[in-house]
């Protein structure tokens, strides 16, 4: 293993190329960081602080790109929300039904949780005309999923191809509860329904084929809704109209940014790691679940509660990982993990199979192609399936010419990977990685050690 010399250079249109060089001395990780405030907590405490009446107060709140777009729209909905940075960020909350109609396209950038939750909100304030889109990536990523539900409560949507895509176009109207059962354990999907249930007189509740992430169900209760789960059936209910009132919110530090420093300690000969204050919502830990499967040497340190989540330091030590399958209930739970997963996958013993993630496929990227390429690229053996992948380790890295694909977590993982790499990997388009995580690089060179 030889230590790496980490460079980004700016291409003349401006995009970045992360280069991760290897030279001739030994590499190992080694140190105590903190990741990004969690992304998904992050979009919800700036929606329902906008929605609640009074001041919410939020701190460690994520600064990436996807968040700002949440409290721009929102800005534009007339709440106001103060210049946002890691220590404090205030709220002025407008009072829920009192969305303004903007007199502007709402634009939530790259943010498939701005535009798919917001949508339920918008739907659910009658006599008020909205318009919101994206950019490219969002522009073609699948809107149905939630405009169908909405138009079963009596949404009125409109956009491209048969209303599946943005630029979408919404009249407000005084929705009607509904009983949802979804096709797909989505997170987005149920919470973009349980937003406009707010709004509905009665109940509204949705069931799910699997659990998947609860942050809304725990976030909405502390500011004050009524609702209910029932862990036996995946189902969530909220009475409405509800009153939300401003609160404190403490967001932690985001496990899908700690993802990459555990698979990279793990990987990484020599490594010893702690990543601080990181969320452990058991709707959220499959990463951890699934490492484990795979032999990774992870510990959780100083565990409590902060906030209503469930908070730990996170120990990871480099280790002999092994092959496992990663199917079924596990795949909601860890997702967003899957480009990392792919990863540590590589340097597993024997083949490692992914299915059940056919998700993966409408996210910022197509995360299976665009992994199975970049990685066999580098040298690995990874063949794509319809819904995942299947990777047999134990093949070394070379360094080459990569692309992100202009996805967040696709540059992040692909940095990982260069580390094990021998030679030159040149990551084309690595800003990408301040979607989620605007000082990736920095953390990077930070715990690099030889």
């Amino acid at each position: 293993m030889s230590a790496s010399v980490i460079t980004v250079e700016t291409q003349e249109d401006l995009s970045h190329k992360l280069i991760i060089q290897q030279t001739s001395v030994g590499l190992s990780l080694k140190g105590s960081i903190r990741v990004p405030g969690d992304k998904s907590i992050s979009h919800r405490a700036l929606m329902l602080g906008a929605l609640a009446q009074g001041e919410t107060e939020i701190a460690g709140l994520l600064l990436g790109e996807d968040p700002r777009s949440t409290a721009s729209c929102f800005q534009a909905l007339g709440a106001e929300i103060s210049e946002l940075n890691t220590e404090l960020v205030r709220v002025k909350g407008i009072g829920l039904g009192n969305l303004l109609e903007p007199v502007d396209v709402l634009n939530a950038g790259n943010s498939g949780t701005t535009l798919r939750l917001m949508l339920g909100l918008l739907a659910s304030h009658p006599g008020r005309f909205f318009t919101v889109t994206g950019d490219g990536s969002l522009r073609s990523r699948p809107m149905s999923r939630v405009v169908k539900p909405l138009q079963q409560m009596g949404a009125q949507i409109w956009g491209r191809q048969n209303n599946s895509l943005a630029p979408l176009a919404i009249t407000g109207q005084a929705l009607k509860p509904t009983h949802y059962h979804s096709p797909i354990a989505s997170a987005q999907v149920k919470s973009c329904i349980l937003l406009a249930g707010l709004l509905t007189e009665g109940k509204t509740t949705v069931t799910e084929p699997a659990l998947s992430r609860d942050h809304s169900e725990r976030m909405l209760r502390a500011f004050g809704a009524d609702l209910t789960t029932d862990p036996e059936t995946n189902s969530v209910t909220i009475i409405g109209p509800a009153q939300l009132y401003g609160q404190k919110v403490v967001v932690p530090g985001d496990i899908s940014s700690a993802a990459f420093w555990l698979v990279a300690g793990a990987i990484v000969p020599g490594s010893n790691l702690l990543i601080e204050n990181v969320g452990v919502n058991p709707s959220r830990t499959g990463i951890l679940e699934a490492l484990s499967l795979m032999g990774a040497d992870v510990e959780l340190e100083n565990q409590r509660e902060v906030a209503g989540e469930p908070v730990a330091d996170l120990r990871v030590r480099h280790s002999r990982l092994k092959s496992c399958t990663i199917a079924g209930d596990i795949i909601p739970r860890l997702i967003d993990e899957i480009p990392i997963l792919a990863v540590a996958a590589v340097f597993a013993e024997g083949t490692t199979v992914i299915r059940d993630a056919e998700e993966l496929r409408v996210k910022e990227s197509d995360r299976i192609a665009v992994m199975a390429q970049q990685l066999n690229k580098m040298g690995a053996k990874v063949t794509e399936l319809p819904d995942g992948m299947e990777i047999t380790g134990g093949t070394p890295l070379v360094g080459t010419d990569v692309d992100s694909h202009t996805d967040h977590r696709i540059a992040m993982s692909l940095a990982i990977a260069a580390l094990v790499a021998s030679g030159i990997t040149s990551i084309h388009r690595a800003e990408a990685a301040a979607i989620s995580y605007p000082n990736f690089t920095a953390t990077l060179q930070q715990v690099c050690q030889f």
